[in-house]
């Protein structure tokens, strides 16, 4: 894979339709997808040369995310605002060009706000995987 722009990584929310549409959140300036497999141990005392072993496809995977930017519109920040707030699950859309999209259910864990006296208000959130994640490659 050929090195890739950081802004075109898309992160996007579903309308909750059927067929669900996926909307852009926001000026992202920072992307950061964490994709996780928590580990089983098998080892035991008879275990080969006391070396560990891991039970395979037994672990919980998980997917976390984090942005930071700032809102271009009203709707977005109401959107994203309105989910934390109701801690509703909703699907999520990770777009990494030449690679796939991950799409699944996420929870909104952090959502903050910050802004200098000169210049915009920004903010940055997180989410956290809440069911499947399914990928689809491009």
């Amino acid at each position: 894979m050929a090195a890739q722009a950081g802004k075109d990584i898309l992160l996007k929310i579903g309308d909750g339709a059927d067929p669900e549409s996926f909307t852009s959140v926001a000026g992202l300036r920072a992307r950061t997808i964490s994709l996780n497999a928590r580990s089983v141990e098998t080892t035991h005392a008879d275990s080969p040369g006391r070396w560990r072993e891991l039970l395979g496809g037994a672990g919980v995977r998980s997917a976390s995310v984090s942005g930071a930017g700032i809102f271009v519109d009203s709707a977005a920040d109401e959107t994203v605002r309105a989910v934390f707030f109701t801690q509703a699950k909703r699907r999520w859309q990770l777009v990494i060009p030449d690679f796939g999209a991950l799409t699944g259910d996420f929870l909104v864990t952090a959502l903050e706000y910050s802004g200098r006296h000169d210049g915009e208000a920004a903010y940055s959130l997180s989410l956290a995987s809440a069911g499947e994640i399914g990928f689809a490659a491009n």
